[in-house]
């Protein structure tokens, strides 16, 4: 074989082994941000489905600079250098999701400060229009490629599309920007000089569609949120709806999806949602809620920085990650079971819906039913009266504990 071809084969194998060790979705998310007037609560909401190739995750609890607050980390990130979407005792909360259409490529910017970014806001702002001075502050210092969405106890819902050298604000009190209310965003920026270098396009056109049944219905709330847009499994490119498709016959050959364009992806780590405070003044009640976990495999908690901690099962010492999340690995594991090349993108759905007769799903959201009712309980009984923090933080411990408790008794026989 002559030398070029021995040449440009040893090019391409190379390459191909480049390709594949890159990790699918390694930088997409799909959020929203919404103000108080598409909401069924009046109040502001925020969330993030966090698609990433670090899928071991946990809580924290920080001492900012001026404000407490917990943060959403890498498991393998022992000092919480950097925070994937929190909420602080103010009432602030922020999430991001990656846009590298955005990343300024003649100086190599690629987003490596979002995390950075966020808990530096958490630390030290109170309102959307602090962040917006953060952001100026630091503009040309740090490397952004984000879409930043946050919400504040003021009322504030706004998304900022970030570079390195530039930001612009796209705020939901702008009925031009957002005529109903709240705003979409996935892995692209409407800033860009080439939006087409972006991604997540048929996660946005099934999120905007979700949320504008939801809206139209007044059903926007953090239940919706957690459970019909976290956990959606439609690809509507290719007309597939895999809960509402007859399963096969034949156990041998179950039904299988690829789920790396659909809400919950394989690449999914966790999902955080944020419910905003009435006001300033109780900002106390500003509640996040978080799947430590691909949302298919796991139950929301609610977490309060107010409390000044986090539930043990939703936190751990240095580079391991919690018991809420390694036991969501484990039906990760049971969802897709073949290792082989990409299908580890292929979820099996016909162990997610016959799973001890009932199907897997029907018994997450059995326990996440109980925890919502329960939370919302506490919280209108909170609204009356400021409770103290240990008395907060005993509480979020209690609906962590029933939701891992509950999961082992379910899930028994999964090792």
């Amino acid at each position: 074989m002559p030398k070029s071809k021995i040449f440009l084969l040893v090019i391409l194998t190379f390459l191909f082994l480049v390709l594949q060790s890159i990790p699918d979705g390694a930088s997409a998310c799909t959020l929203i941000v919404s103000s108080g007037r598409a909401t069924t609560s009046g109040r502001p909401l925020l969330w993030k489905n966090r698609d990433t190739s670090e899928v071991l995750n946990k809580l924290m609890y920080f001492k900012g600079t001026k404000y407490g607050f917990i943060g959403l980390i890498n498991s393998t990130d022992a000092g919480g250098l950097e925070i994937w979407g929190g909420l602080n005792d103010q009432g602030l909360a922020i999430v991001n999701s990656q846009a590298d259409d955005l990343a300024v490529k003649d100086k190599k910017y690629d987003g490596a400060d979002n995390g950075l970014l966020m808990k530096m806001a958490l630390g030290e702002c109170a309102t959307v229009d602090e962040v917006e001075k953060l952001l100026q502050r630091e503009k040309g210092r740090l490397d952004l490629a984000a879409n930043f969405g946050v919400i504040d106890a003021l009322g504030g819902a706004v998304f900022f599309e970030t570079s390195s050298d530039y930001y612009t604000r796209f705020d939901t009190a702008d009925r031009k920007v957002a005529p109903f209310g709240y705003i979409v965003r996935t892995n692209f920026a409407y800033t860009s000089p080439d939006y087409l270098e972006g991604g997540g396009f048929i996660r946005l056109e099934r999120m905007s569609q979700l949320a504008e049944t939801a809206r139209a219905t007044g059903q926007l709330d953090v239940r919706f949120v957690l459970q019909a847009a976290a956990r959606d499994l439609n690809q509507e490119k290719l007309h597939s709806y895999p809960l509402a498709m007859t399963l096969p016959q034949d156990p041998a050959r179950p039904l299988y999806i690829n789920t790396n364009d659909t809400i919950n992806r394989n690449s999914t780590a966790a999902a955080i949602v944020f419910s905003g405070a009435p006001s300033p003044q109780r900002a106390d009640l500003a509640t996040m809620w978080v799947i430590l976990g691909q949302p298919v495999t796991s139950v929301a908690i609610p977490v309060w920085p107010y409390s000044g901690k986090i539930p043990e099962v939703a936190a751990a010492a240095g580079q391991e990650t919690c018991q809420l999340n390694s036991l969501s690995r484990k039906l990760v594991a049971y969802l897709y079971p073949d290792r082989r090349g990409r299908m580890p993108q292929y979820l099996n759905v016909t162990r997610l819906r016959t799973y001890g007769g009932e199907g897997l799903l029907t018994k997450l959201l059995r326990i996440e039913n109980q925890v919502l009712e329960r939370t919302a309980a506490q919280l209108s009984f909170w609204e009356k009266k400021k409770e103290p923090a240990d008395k907060v933080g005993q509480f979020q411990a209690e609906m962590a504990n029933f939701v891992w408790q509950s999961l082992l008794l379910e899930f028994s026989d999964l090792k």
